[in-house]
């Protein structure tokens, strides 16, 4: 006696082909391209064997059946047009890194405010252009400098104008990640992390990276006001105006959240950005 497939099952058959081959294109691309982004043959696949089990599960009359593959089928249809889409504008999340002192926080005017406090100076930041606050004071001074460096220190620092609002738009559209060298000040670990929490609430705590080397950092971009800090890293360098680094002329600059926030929409309007140095000229 023979073997009689109908059609209910030869579509059965074939669901189950589908969805079950449709990861091999993705271990071809892995193996290939060393790429863990989905490959469009599998998500096809994928989709045309949820297609043949939503007419499997009508043809036998299963509600279950019917309903799990039709949300599967809708689920994965979005992810692979949304891909499509992207691909098709040729874009990606940019990867943006931010340092947090004289960045998103003003450090600067705190570190015065407690010097001349403490010394009955009037050090202004136009009096440090080009230079340190280190560089400044006189060196008598320059311990008792360090140690208003506390915990205290880095609590209830200002945020610098602007910045909340374009962080924020930035993070609707990337991935933007807080890289502070806090290593400098042991101390500070919980006081920047929890004004962290309380000014950008919307920014991950794995988001969040405390380091020395900032070249360990893999962003396309890294937005900070010392220009040691571009040494290693492999991205696209942005000066953030201070005072101290007025004289530093090997990196582009930026003057303001304000321009941060249009330099950021004129690169989503060219295209995406190449994963290169802007300057590898150094002094």
């Amino acid at each position: 006696m023979g073997f009689h497939m109908d059609w209910r099952t030869a579509i059965g058959i074939a669901a189950a082909a589908f969805t079950t081959l449709a990861f091999l294109p993705q271990l071809f691309k892995i193996r290939k391209e060393g790429s863990a982004e989905l490959s469009t043959a599998m998500l096809t696949m994928y989709v045309a064997g949820q297609a043949l089990w939503l007419v499997y599960g009508i043809a036998i009359g299963s509600a279950p059946v019917i309903g799990a593959n039709l949300v599967s089928m809708v689920l994965v249809t979005a992810v692979a047009i949304r891909k499509r889409s992207a691909a098709a504008r040729g874009r990606r999340p940019l990867r943006i890194a931010i340092d947090m002192d004289e960045v998103m926080a003003d450090a600067l005017s705190e570190h015065l405010r407690r010097y001349n406090t403490a010394f009955g100076a009037r050090v202004t930041p136009d009096d440090l252009r080009g230079r340190h606050i280190e560089a400044h004071v006189p060196a008598a001074h320059r311990a008792a400098l360090d140690a208003m460096l506390d915990e205290s220190f880095f609590a209830d620092l200002a945020v610098m104008p602007g910045c909340q609002e374009v962080v924020r738009e930035l993070a609707l559209r990337h991935d933007v990640f807080v890289v502070t060298a806090a290593m400098d000040v042991p101390c500070s670990f919980d006081a920047k992390y929890r004004w962290l929490r309380r000014h950008f609430p919307f920014i991950p705590a794995s988001n969040i990276v405390f380091c020395g080397d900032k070249g360990i950092v893999d962003a396309d971009y890294l937005i900070d006001d010392r220009p040691h800090h571009f040494g290693r890293f492999k991205g696209r360098a942005l000066l953030f105006s201070a005072p101290h680094n007025t004289e530093e002329t090997r990196y582009p600059r930026v003057g303001s959240w304000a321009e941060v926030g249009r330099g950021f929409r004129e690169v989503e309007a060219a295209g995406p950005a190449p994963r290169t140095r802007v300057v590898e000229a150094r002094a």
